[in-house]
């Protein structure tokens, strides 16, 4: 099962992601590949994979990725194999932005689409400041960005407001657990309960 984490940059969804990775068994990350420089805080395979630009081009043109977009003049994308790696296996979380997930969404139907809200724009901006990572510019223009993005909030099947992390974590943990218990997911589970039942034993 597949769930699509999403909202505009500095909401917290990444956050969210690791402490419900900590605290709920047989989830694992969907690391997305990027074209941006890596961080110093980062590590390859875990954050992202980073690669050149001309392979991110090849992968788009062989039809490799599930979905992909350009941010702030760096390539971001999900590839088919990680997701197939990692879905039959466990619950697999997908931490990417709103164009991200709207392609997601028109192809993989069945997935779970979770949209993450900070509490107020202003909030938001000072997040993004507090992080001391991108310029006054690149702030004002993922702040622009964010006004796009949570338009599309109504396209979601959950929405989280990450007000409070504690608070926001655990309503992503209940929407996890929550979908474990749908009866397309247990139906093989409960086979041979239903078979107890039978008159015929």
């Amino acid at each position: 099962m597949l769930f699509v984490i999403t909202g505009p940059s500095g909401c917290g969804k990444t956050t969210l992601v690791r402490q419900v990775m900590e605290n709920v068994k047989n989830v694992q990350f969907s690391v997305s590949h990027t074209t941006r420089k890596k961080r110093n805080s980062e590590k390859e395979g875990r954050d992202y994979y980073f690669v050149a630009k001309s392979e991110f081009e090849q992968m788009i043109k062989e039809e490799k990725l599930a979905e992909w977009t350009v941010i702030h003049g760096n390539h971001y994308g999900t590839s088919k194999r990680e997701i197939e790696k990692k879905g039959t296996r466990c619950y697999l979380l997908l931490d990417i932005n709103v164009q991200g997930a709207e392609q997601i969404k028109s192809k993989l139907k069945r997935s779970v689409f979770i949209f993450i809200l900070p509490p107020l724009f202003e909030e938001l901006k000072a997040r993004l400041e507090e992080r001391g990572q991108e310029s006054p510019d690149s702030i004002k223009e993922r702040l622009e960005v964010a006004r796009k993005d949570i338009r599309f909030y109504p396209d979601f099947d959950y929405i989280i407001i990450n007000a409070k992390l504690k608070k926001a974590s655990k309503e992503l943990e209940a929407i996890i657990l929550s979908t474990r218990c749908r009866l397309d997911i247990k139906k093989k589970e409960i086979v041979p309960i239903l078979r107890s039942f039978s008159e015929d034993r």
